[in-house]
């Protein structure tokens, strides 16, 4: 078996990895780990500005503009990772009354009923929203503000794509729980990167 690869044997998390929702984990949190250096190219934006403003007297439109460009870029880009690693906004009032079988059902259910739908329905808008942006050449209403608007809004539809991959890998995890397909494999030791332990 090639190094790094996962084995076949069940994952102790309590959702057991597969081969597939390895990979699709792997690609969604390499993606959000990249994006969340955009964080400190949004605290130095930041900075500059505030400096810019209240020391030099001489704000710019386009420094502010670039701040919540890459705010939104940076959230959207990240949203997928806090899906795999199971850190998202829950209402779990309920959930720690069921059994891990029952958790495991609702959580399909609601991922393949509502989630997977709302989101495609999400990016089914967002793309051809941004693919005016770029029709157009849209740029900011301000004189001073940036151009190529379209860049900002595709990541929109983008972020949604990784969340999406995201569901579709938690989804295969629950089916491996309840159903024994696709197969339970174990990640490497050092590359786990989704599900909590049981309890």
């Amino acid at each position: 078996m090639p190094q790094g690869a996962p084995s076949a044997v069940p994952d102790d998390d309590y959702l057991p990895a597969n081969a597939l929702s390895w990979r699709l984990d792997r690609l969604v949190v390499a993606v959000g780990r990249l994006s969340s250096w955009l964080w400190i190219g949004v605290l130095v934006v930041v900075l500059v500005n505030v400096f810019s403003r209240y020391v030099l007297s001489a704000g710019s439109i386009a420094l502010e503009e670039l701040s919540w460009h890459l705010f939104g870029t940076a959230t959207m880009l990240t949203l997928g990772y806090a899906v795999v690693r199971d850190d998202h906004v829950r209402v779990d009032v309920l959930k720690e009354k069921f059994s891990l079988r029952a958790q495991t059902i609702i959580e399909l259910a609601g991922i393949l009923l509502l989630a997977l739908p709302i989101i495609y329905l999400m990016i089914d808008a967002l793309v051809p929203y941004a693919w005016k942006a770029w029709l157009y050449t849209e740029r900011s209403q301000a004189p001073s503000g940036l151009p190529y608007r379209f860049i900002f809004k595709s990541m929109l539809p983008l972020g949604l794509v990784f969340v999406m991959i995201a569901l579709v890998s938690r989804a295969l995890r629950c089916a491996t729980y309840l159903f024994g397909f696709p197969r339970a494999v174990r990640p490497p030791k050092d590359d786990r990167v989704s599900g909590h332990p049981n309890p």
